[in-house]
């Protein structure tokens, strides 16, 4: 359990350790496994793009994803007032427990034990990723299309609510005046992302239908 107890736990529980020192240990082996898998398996790729697929899936957003997948937001351990205020849900915690079950894995059953974690729940992402640079980067994506048909460049609101240790941002996305997509979040970021997602899928599924 000790990656899965949070610091606002062991503040609580004097004496016991913190995942921190395992979540150093995982962002190590999960940046190796990374790294060595996107080099055996796309060897004409150049080292920038190759980069960028690494720092698409190899973030906080990305294994905050890996995280809820897993279920760890239920099992973490954590103190009263970082459970009260979202703890669970907050992508910084998911993405450290998610660095700390790796580093567990990989004392407990060395590299390939944690190789297999980390490609068992990363390969689909890290192949949507090297397919197109910067493919998980919803923004970026829209932005893109946008341009390709000719449109303004999309432009972001943002609204917040909440008290101050549990924010809440929402984001709304516009190309010409009119809303495309909306989204909310623990932080702008994860807010503006899910909007650009919204309005991108929206997008792609207009796109396939005036195709039938």
């Amino acid at each position: 359990m000790v990656a899965l107890s949070h610091r606002s736990w062991c503040s609580e529980n004097p004496g016991a350790p913190s995942n921190e020192r395992l979540e150093f240990l995982g962002d190590a082996v999960l940046g190796l496994v990374v790294t060595d898998f996107l080099y055996a398996r796309f060897p004409d790729q150049p080292e920038g793009q190759l980069a960028k697929t690494r720092a698409s899936v190899v973030n906080a957003s990305s294994l905050a994803e890996v995280g809820v997948a897993l279920g760890l937001g239920d099992d973490l351990r954590l103190g009263k007032g970082e459970d009260g205020s979202g703890g669970r849900e907050k992508a910084s915690i998911l993405a450290d427990a998610v660095e700390a079950v790796i580093g567990a894995v990989y004392l407990d059953g060395g590299l390939d034990a944690a190789r297999t974690l980390v490609l068992g729940q990363l390969d689909r992402r890290i192949s949507d990723a090297a397919s197109r640079p910067g493919a998980r980067d919803y923004k970026t994506r829209l932005q893109e299309v946008a341009a390709a048909d000719g449109e303004e460049p999309p432009v972001y609101v943002i609204s917040e609510s909440g008290p101050d240790h549990h924010k809440r941002f929402e984001a709304s996305v516009s190309i010409g005046d009119v809303v495309r997509g909306t989204g909310d979040g623990s932080s702008k970021k994860e807010a503006e992302q899910r909007a650009a997602r919204a309005a991108w899928e929206a997008r792609a599924r207009e796109d396939g239908a005036s195709d039938v």
